[in-house]
């Protein structure tokens, strides 16, 4: 019997982010019944780029129809523009090839993208649904956000997956070592993270600080590791780089002001880590009080107490970073996720 042909749709050439990220791992996983379309755009920040940007699209559309037609398409997504290019792909191939549709659901401010007082953009939100055969989202949170525009029946909650063999957990790191890998902007709590840890320190809390990734608020983050000896900043990482300082670190803090369910929490689990995060989007579902601490988004003396709790006690600390591990391998793991997937495939196909 021929394999099922799936068509992944996304912007898998993004240098960063967790879709492209998500696309990669699942074409690889998925073998070669699996191709990829990438419709990914350079951020454009002017007007000249914001153009290029669009004829890009516009090219990347217009070659789509020739491709071969697969089995399944599976298409995915985040808000506003993201949903908006993608609906495209949606309803050409479920009206002209005809064959069934998957929109995987991803983004930080879905939520609230959905949660719209625009009647003729929540209509248009229901009509895009409408065509799909099957909508997956990362928890049962994500699934309450988009009730309102999804059939029930077409619902299929699927969180997002690591692969816990790429990691090799080291425990018991003394001082405890808190890491903090993401992008440099305001919605990551980047601000609130460097101003705890200049308190702690200052307050005279033991431990080791590496801080990695970049962006436009990455001075902070420069100037705390130049006044402070214990602070390493080490910039953008390499994905092998990443795993090292998640399999040395004990401690890793992603205060995050919007989330869906990232992956860098699931990664953070995978190298046995405690975690301390926010009540955001799904990160309710991964973090409780066996491996970490969630503080509300945006307050920073709650972040330094959280923090502050932790380093007093290590041996909680080895808890909930090994708590992390097991949750990571028993609910999170890759295998776990593409069963699930090509059950969903086969369901569809046939």
């Amino acid at each position: 019997m021929r394999a099922t042909e799936i068509l992944l749709i996304g912007p898998a050439g993004k240098q960063t982010g967790g879709i492209a990220r998500y696309i990669h791992e699942q074409r690889r996983r998925l073998g070669d019944g699996a191709r990829v379309y990438d419709v990914a755009v350079p951020d454009s920040e002017t007007p000249l780029q914001f153009l290029r940007a669009a004829l890009l699209a516009l090219a990347q559309l217009v070659q789509f129809p020739f491709r071969r037609p697969p089995d399944v398409v599976h298409v995915h997504t985040s808000h506003w523009y993201s949903f908006f290019q993608s609906s495209a792909y949606i309803l050409y191939a479920a009206s002209v090839w005809r064959v069934p549709v998957v929109l995987h659901v991803h983004g930080s401010s879905f939520d609230t993208f959905v949660d719209t007082e625009s009647r003729l953009l929540g209509a248009f939100q229901s009509f895009v649904f409408a065509r799909c055969t099957t909508v997956v989202v990362l928890s049962d949170y994500w699934s309450d956000v988009v009730a309102d525009r999804v059939d029930p029946a077409k619902l299929f909650v699927l969180p997002n997956a690591v692969d816990p063999t790429d990691y090799d957990p080291r425990y018991g790191a003394s001082p405890p070592h808190v890491v903090f890998v993401s992008n440099h902007i305001e919605r990551k709590g980047v601000a609130e993270f460097v101003a705890a840890v200049d308190d702690l320190l200052e307050a005279g809390a033991r431990m080791q600080v590496t801080i990695a990734g970049s962006g436009p608020l990455s001075h902070l983050a420069e100037e705390l590791a130049a006044r402070r000896a214990a602070v390493t900043y080490e910039g953008y990482v390499s994905e092998t780089r990443k795993r090292e300082l998640l399999n040395e670190g004990s401690v890793f803090v992603l205060p995050t002001h919007a989330e869906n369910l990232p992956i860098a929490l699931l990664e953070a689990m995978a190298g046995g880590n405690a975690l301390v995060s926010t009540t955001v989007g799904a990160i309710p579902s991964l973090v409780d009080d066996d491996n970490g601490v969630l503080v509300a988004p945006g307050d920073e003396v709650a972040l330094r107490g959280a923090l502050s709790s932790l380093l007093a006690d290590p041996t909680r600390i080895e808890s909930m970073a090994r708590t992390s591990r097991a949750r990571a391998e028993r609910e999170y793991s890759w295998r776990t996720a593409v069963d699930s997937l090509e059950g969903l495939y086969a369901e569809l196909a046939h």
